[in-house]
């Protein structure tokens, strides 16, 4: 497939375009910043909430999906929030319907859920697709909104969309509640992959973590369209240690998002 990547200057961005392409797929960069040296594909600079410059790229060769990686990984106001996560998200489904791509691949977020209390979570321990959005913050927040509209342009326009809730993605898990949501770059790719390729999800939320021994989250929704993890963070879990802050890190499924250190209000005051 040719899939438009955006965000592929990021952390998880680069590994998806080396990864994809491993995989036989030609993807297309989109970025605010120029193509990084480590990367050679086919690369656009343009800001996804411009919808004239989203639209001028998917003029500029046929694609077969978009894979939406872009957006504000830190929290922010709700504005910017909404503006980096779900007015993105609005201009590339415009876009997609524009020029009959069928398929949107979404980098959701485990903070859709974050306020969701591990003690809440039913037996056998692992939280469903199927849980009402519990956001931890304004990014969470904005994830669910893109969810939404997601799930709108699916029924509006019969697009076929799927959103990656990931956890924590890295090389290897850094802390105690990393080993129930660690999400390998390699299984980040195959979950990708899977996601461009199974046949008609429509849509579809799955939970982007490896196969953890310690998993919170449900993994057969991934697993139902052909995501098989191979990964498991409990190959770490010898060299983690314990530290203070683990009851806070554990206590909801969103670990530190949930805190007060990261309260603040919504709009941005030009007078405190």
């Amino acid at each position: 497939m040719r899939v438009l990547l955006t965000g592929a200057a990021g952390s998880i961005g680069q590994v998806l375009t080396l990864g994809l392409a491993d995989r036989g797929h030609e993807v297309v960069g989109l970025d605010r910043v120029p193509r990084p040296d480590a990367i050679d594909v086919r690369w656009h600079v343009a800001d996804c909430a411009d919808p004239d410059a989203v639209h001028a790229v998917f003029e500029e060769q046929p694609l077969d999906a978009v894979v939406h990686a872009a957006g504000l990984p830190d929290e922010a106001s709700l504005p910017d929030s909404l503006a980096s996560h779900v007015v993105t998200t609005g201009a590339l489904l415009d876009a997609a319907v524009a020029h009959d791509v069928r398929r949107v691949v979404y980098a959701g977020s485990n903070h859709a859920v974050g306020r969701t209390p591990r003690a809440a979570v039913a037996p056998p321990g692992v939280l469903g697709v199927d849980a009402r959005p519990r956001p931890d913050t304004f990014y969470g927040v904005a994830k669910v909104a893109a969810e939404a509209l997601l799930s709108l342009y699916v029924d509006r326009y019969g697009l076929d969309a799927v959103s990656c809730r990931i956890g924590s993605f890295g090389p290897r898990p850094e802390s105690l509640r990393q080993l129930a949501t660690w999400l390998s770059p390699d299984d980040c790719v195959r979950m990708v992959d899977a996601c461009l390729t199974a046949p008609a999800p429509g849509f579809a939320v799955v939970y982007g973590i490896s196969a953890n021994t310690r998993a919170w989250w449900d993994l057969q929704p991934g697993r139902d369209l052909g995501y098989e993890p191979l990964d498991d963070a409990e190959e770490f879990a010898s060299s983690i240690e314990a530290g203070p802050d683990d009851e806070a890190e554990v206590g909801v499924v969103g670990g530190p998002f949930a805190g007060e250190a990261f309260h603040r209000p919504a709009l941005d005051r030009l007078e405190p």
